[in-house]
């Protein structure tokens, strides 16, 4: 059974990153940047979207370490030209959002089947709610304000301009910032809201 769960993470987890990553693509295509369409990205077929660590390694060892207590992953971000976008000012930030808002979205069309699904069908729900439980950890995990996730682009957004140095040491070192905090536990508090989310959008 541990196994069955872990493959189905694993398979919903890999298939809500790409989706998130279509998000990002679709909602720069509609503002006039073509990159992900020309870069064969604006698909469902996982192969093109693949990051070994994201997609595979760090889910695997988070998926062990916390006893699936806490998955994310991430898929090769969706090449992105902003300077094609007819909306100069709001555009990047239309298209950071568009991925955790995707996840929520699901998250909570899943989250209902998970309240009309009969108890008759155990199997369903938990499936279901494994969907729920993973898109609400990574929609909330994108919008840490740490490079390379999607929350960093909000942040640079609103930055003032006297905290340039904040956002050049980030856009440096974000990526090992973000891996110390996922393995010494720096982002404890992540599981709590998604725990919240989860009990409000299903009432489990």
């Amino acid at each position: 059974m541990d196994v069955l769960i872990t493959v189905f993470s694993l398979i919903i987890l890999l298939f809500s990153v790409i989706i998130h990553e279509l998000a990002h693509g679709y909602v720069a295509d509609s503002l006039g940047d073509p990159t992900a369409k020309y870069a064969g990205r604006l698909t469902l077929n996982p192969i093109p979207h693949l990051d070994l660590f994201g997609s595979v390694i760090l889910p695997l060892l988070l998926f062990i370490s916390t006893g699936g207590g806490f998955v994310v992953g991430w898929a090769k971000p969706v090449p992105v030209n902003p300077y094609n976008f007819r909306d100069q000012q709001w555009g990047s930030l239309k298209v950071a959002i568009a991925g955790p808002l995707t996840n929520f979205a699901l998250a909570l069309i899943f989250g209902i089947f998970v309240r009309f699904v009969p108890e008759t069908l155990p199997a369903l729900r938990d499936i279901f709610s494994l969907v729920v439980l993973i898109n609400l950890g990574l929609g909330i995990f994108n919008l840490v304000p740490i490079p390379p996730l999607d929350g960093s682009w909000i942040l640079f957004r609103f930055i003032p301009y006297q905290f340039e140095g904040v956002k050049t040491f980030l856009g440096r070192y974000g990526v090992f910032i973000l891996i110390f905090l996922i393995f010494f536990g720096g982002l404890e508090g992540l599981s709590n809201i998604r725990q919240l989310l989860f009990h409000f959008i299903t009432g489990v």
